[in-house]
């Protein structure tokens, strides 16, 4: 099962990179984008999960299609980098719609996963892309502004540079103040003692979910911001096993 590389059009010219693991049934089947965090400072992109085995070992054991995009400014997507903002929403974006495309998925059984950085950006996608089976959302932040003054120097140094300090611009990037407008099962998943998103950030996002509606579960490890892979499996394996293999119900 080969992972190939492809470099799709993100809607306004600019390059967005993406890897992909296809299923190796013939029916289409669902599948699982995922979008990257920080990194720190190596821009790896969506390669880090090729690398980690991510992409082969979700689409092996559920033999689904998984695959994963760069953010803008980081692997082999143009940038210049956003900070979770528009263009990299739209970068995800144009990432689904290339799935959606693919013979070997299941256009209704899309799940988004996105960790860290990456799940401020999905969190706002999934505000905008209303349909998809399901979102997974790891480490989040959901109320930018709100964490802002207490994060670390480097991570303040970064909003200040990609995004800018305007209400519009934390408002962009704050999926707290979108809740009304996510419609996608989900799954939040965060680290009781996490120094950069307080886990009262995804505390808040479960309920304002839950008060628009939304089925929301939220699992809390006993861990800093980095989930222990074997202790986030407990977590994902049923979830994923619901949404995306036991049938196409909507919750």
């Amino acid at each position: 099962m080969p992972v190939t590389r492809h470099l799709i059009k993100r809607g306004d010219g600019a390059a967005v990179e993406l890897f992909q693991a296809r299923a190796t049934n013939t029916a289409p089947t669902g599948a699982i984008l995922f979008v990257h965090g920080n990194q720190g400072g190596l821009l790896l992109g969506a390669k880090e999960l090729v690398d980690n085995g991510a992409l082969l070992r979700f689409s092996s054991r559920l033999n689904i299609t998984t695959a994963a995009v760069s953010q803008p400014g980081f692997g082999g997507s143009d940038g210049p980098a956003d900070f979770c903002g528009p263009k990299t929403q739209q970068a995800i974006i144009a990432a689904i719609r290339f799935l959606r495309e693919q013979p070997s998925v299941d256009p209704d059984r899309i799940v988004l996963y996105g960790n860290s950085r990456g799940a401020v950006a999905a969190a706002m996608v999934a505000a905008q892309v209303r349909d998809l089976r399901a979102i997974i959302l790891s480490s989040g932040v959901y109320d930018l502004k709100e964490v802002f003054e207490t994060s670390p120097r480097g991570i303040r140094q970064a909003i200040e540079h990609e995004a800018g300090l305007s209400t519009e611009a934390f408002r962009a990037r704050s999926a707290l103040h979108h809740a009304h407008d996510i419609r996608s099962e989900t799954l939040l998943l965060h680290g009781r003692y996490d120094d950069r998103a307080p886990v009262a950030q995804a505390e808040a996002f479960c309920l304002a979910l839950s008060d628009a509606g939304v089925s929301v579960d939220i699992r809390v490890f006993e861990c800093g911001h980095r989930i222990p892979r074997e202790e986030s499996q407990s977590a994902l394996r049923p979830f994923l096993q619901k949404v995306l293999v036991s049938g196409l119900t909507r919750h």
